[in-house]
């Protein structure tokens, strides 16, 4: 690595030191954090008090295999000019995790929307989870990894009788 990491060291060795979890250098202005869903909390605020103002994003990896899911979230500091990723894993049977929308309000609260909705992934503490681009949604959330994308679009978008045939609905 090149350049001065002196604000993603400090970072990491603090987090790394207060909390007693695994993290990394990933690159220059990079920090990476791998902890469980009850440290969260703690760290997200932790990362605020620190200048991690912006929630750039909230994303989900669908880990079918391992039976989990990975939530990632990016937080910026302006000041330090470092992005911090903190991840954690959850069960894919129960999602759910503590809503970061107590530290990042409305911001945490509509990436958490989304995340609800594609994953259905349940956020705790989030009291609006209600649906940004699926009315009336029947079934499995359909960025799941067992989601079958074109057995939905056969049943709802295409002639029973004749399968090349569109049927077009409003």
């Amino acid at each position: 690595m090149k350049g001065n990491l002196k604000n993603e060291e400090q970072l990491l060795k603090e987090i790394v030191s207060n909390y007693n979890v695994e993290g990394k250098i990933q690159r220059e202005k990079r920090v990476w954090i791998n902890t469980d869903k009850e440290n969260l909390i703690s760290i997200c605020k932790f990362a605020k008090e620190k200048g991690f103002e912006h929630l750039s994003s909230i994303s989900v990896t669908d880990w079918i295999k391992e039976g989990e899911y990975e939530i990632t979230y990016h937080l910026w500091s302006y000041e330090k000019k470092v992005l911090l990723t903190i991840k954690i894993r959850i069960s894919r049977k129960n999602p759910s995790a503590p809503s970061v929308s107590s530290i990042w309000d409305r911001n945490a609260q509509i990436h958490e929307r989304e995340m609800h909705e594609m994953f259905g992934v349940e956020f705790k503490g989030n009291d609006d989870l209600a649906p940004l681009f699926l009315d009336d949604w029947q079934g499995l959330p359909p960025f799941r990894k067992d989601f079958d994308w074109r057995e939905y679009v056969k049943k709802e978008f295409y002639n029973k009788d004749n399968e090349r045939e569109v049927v077009y609905r409003e």
